[in-house]
């Protein structure tokens, strides 16, 4: 005979398995449970084979995980791997500066119309101060630490080579936590900018290509999304 519900309860209260917690680490995380940014705890944990509630025996290890502080749910570490929503934003924020940055160092700055779709763009991902004369000054000075005088090529490649490492070291991160649609935005708002005073330049071109690389669009439909900017809506 199977032993009556009651004698069953009473078993798992007499005996049973218990886990107890140990806090590695903590921080801040995007909670997958609650949908926002929330605080965790780091916990690694231990089975013990209880008796009347006393931990008596170790039955193996358990976690590690990651313990939201609002929801309490348990989630697996690689959740740490998410960006917060503030820090997702800052990203996205340095990741258009930067492009605007690279299209205006190929392109140049003496097109006011240039300079004023750079800082619009700037200023609607979240960069309210940015200023036409602050985008000026950058490029300047970017151009002088790079010697870039206007005349060696030896300079403008050295240039090109620095801009397409600053690209990828800032866009590598942020594409595997942006959607294709999203990426595709950034890489067009650098190609509006560097259409606003007329065709692409060949030195445009190759940095907005480099663009598409760093956010991990494929060649073709890069090359695609820069006709189609060229297209009057």
């Amino acid at each position: 005979m199977r032993p009556a519900k009651g004698q069953r309860a009473i078993r798992q209260r007499m005996c049973g398995v218990r886990t107890v917690w140990d806090t590695v680490g903590d921080g801040e995380f995007f909670c997958p449970g609650c949908g926002g940014d929330r605080n965790y705890r780091h916990l690694t944990g231990r089975h013990r084979f209880t008796v009347l509630g006393l931990p008596l025996l170790p039955r193996g290890s358990a976690g590690p995980v990651v313990e939201c502080a609002a929801c309490r749910g348990h989630f697996p570490t690689d959740v740490l791997d998410r960006p917060t929503t503030t820090r997702f934003s800052a990203m996205l924020r340095e990741a258009v500066h930067t492009v605007t940055l690279a299209v205006l160092t190929a392109g140049g700055t003496t097109s006011r119309t240039v300079l004023e779709t750079a800082a619009a763009t700037v200023r609607d991902a979240g960069l309210d101060d940015c200023t036409q004369e602050q985008l000026f000054t950058i490029v300047e000075v970017l151009a002088a630490d790079a010697g870039q005088d206007g005349g060696g090529d030896p300079a403008a490649e050295a240039c090109g080579a620095a801009l397409a490492i600053e690209l990828h070291e800032v866009l590598k991160p942020l594409a595997p936590h942006l959607a294709v649609p999203g990426r595709e935005t950034v890489l067009l708002q650098g190609a509006r900018i560097a259409l606003a005073d007329g065709p692409y330049s060949q030195a445009e071109r190759e940095v907005l290509t480099t663009v598409g690389s760093a956010l991990q669009l494929c060649p073709a439909d890069t090359t695609k999304l820069l006709e189609a900017a060229r297209t009057p809506s």
